[in-house]
């Protein structure tokens, strides 16, 4: 019955990070083929047109790098090794990937809304401010989980 489970199990994360493969390379795909056609088409756009969709691109891939990174994650961590963390210190550097990922993704998405608000009206700075303040909390609280755990595992190896 585990082992049955566990095939399972495995299954729905290769599943899983395949079908988000997919859509990252098709999200990257449709950025560079927007980008493309507003070049074929600069002479019939207004003025200004052309840069909201480069940055919009710009985020599209790196969220979907970051998509790949975490389909990756999946297959890599779910599919091919044993679904238990092995040490404290494989556990640290596993959450510090994810919470990496997290971070360039919410840094890049705050730019490019600095970029947007910033052509349009400043009153809309609001929100990438907000987002590059969650971005400081996620590298303080990252910096902290790093210095605690780190503690934790030397003396755990003390003893």
């Amino acid at each position: 019955m585990k082992y049955l489970l566990d095939y399972i199990s495995t299954s729905i994360y290769l599943f899983a990070a395949i079908a988000l493969m997919v859509m990252a390379l098709a999200t990257m795909f449709r950025s560079v083929y927007e980008v493309y056609q507003s070049l074929l088409h600069t002479t019939s756009m207004p003025d200004g047109f052309f840069i909201p969709i480069i940055l919009q691109s710009v985020g599209a891939i790196v969220i979907a790098v970051a998509i790949l990174d975490v389909a990756k994650y999946m297959v890599e961590e779910e599919v091919f090794r044993n679904k238990q963390l092995r040490s404290a210190v494989e556990a640290r550097r596993t959450l510090t990937k994810i919470i990496v990922i997290a971070i360039i993704a919410v840094t890049i998405e705050a730019l490019i809304y600095i970029f947007k608000a910033g052509t349009k009206d400043l009153a809309l700075l609001v929100y990438p401010a907000a987002l590059l303040g969650a971005v400081v909390f996620l590298l303080i609280g990252l910096g902290a989980y790093q210095r605690l755990s780190v503690d934790v595992e030397k003396r755990h190896n003390e003893q």
